[in-house]
């Protein structure tokens, strides 16, 4: 079985890291299973490197990275909120619509967040049951560091068919005890950061990861913020991880240092 564990300062690094980590000569299939991402800056990434990854992903008809980040977070609306609550109240009111396009059907990522589909038709913000959660919690002695979690995956997805779901967000509260993306976790550091870790299913690494670190770093950033705490480091476990796309065209860009940064 090929694994790997990498570590980066930033979004570029580590996805550089992780890309050479499967393009191996021992590895002609460019794949990996139960790889580990670890992103010390998470809302970091070099813009000229993402350019150029856009430019050859425009060529594969790849949605643009900014678009793949927006799935997970979407930042443009949460700008333009007043608010946690306002910014759930604008996605739902939108989110009938957006499930009408293809690939939607079951939802998207952000919309398991802030509505997940509960008992008796009701909607939960997981997001805003983990800010209240993280911020009681810092305000006191001894928080509890895990009790922080968010469902993506749901027993009515029937493309999951090897997902084993045990925790529930419509009754799993206690503080002890369709998608890729399955799961995500926070963690309070006693430091007063908040760090996540992420589990998928499987991970493109062209076509889906630089956007969904990104998307991950920045719902990292927003959840710490409105708990008034700090973002931590980001943790990506992928159960099955492979290298697509034009390989030859996408080697030049991983070395060590971004080929276009300053």
């Amino acid at each position: 079985m090929n694994s790997f564990e990498v570590t980066g300062r930033d979004v570029t690094r580590a996805w550089i890291a992780a890309c050479n980590a499967l393009d191996r000569k021992d590895n002609p299939s460019r794949t990996g299973l139960h790889t580990v991402v670890r992103i010390t800056a998470p809302t970091v990434d070099d813009m000229d490197f993402r350019q150029e990854l856009d430019r050859l992903r425009l060529g594969k008809r790849h949605e643009p990275i900014e678009t793949v980040a927006g799935t997970l977070f979407p930042a443009g609306l949460a700008a333009k909120a007043a608010d946690h609550a306002d910014l759930v109240a604008r996605y739902r009111a939108m989110y009938s619509r957006l499930k009408k396009f293809p690939g939607n059907a079951h939802g998207t990522y952000f919309g398991r967040l802030v509505a997940y589909p509960g008992a008796n038709k009701t909607d939960i913000d997981q997001i805003g049951n983990i800010i209240n959660r993280l911020r009681k919690q810092a305000s006191g002695k001894g928080p509890m560091t895990a009790a922080y979690e968010a469902d993506l995956a749901h027993p009515t997805d029937g493309d999951v068919p090897a997902e084993l779901l045990v925790h529930a967000a419509d009754r799993d509260n206690l503080y002890r005890g369709f998608p890729c993306l399955s799961h995500v976790s926070f963690q309070l550091d006693r430091d007063g950061r908040v760090h996540a870790a992420a589990l998928y299913r499987s991970h493109y690494m062209f076509e889906r990861a630089y956007g969904n670190y990104l998307g991950l770093g920045r719902l990292l950033a927003y959840i710490a913020n409105q708990a008034d705490l700090s973002p931590g480091t980001l943790t990506v476990v992928a159960g099955h991880a492979y290298l697509d796309g034009p390989i030859t065209a996408i080697r030049p860009l991983l070395s060590d240092t971004p080929i276009l940064a300053a």
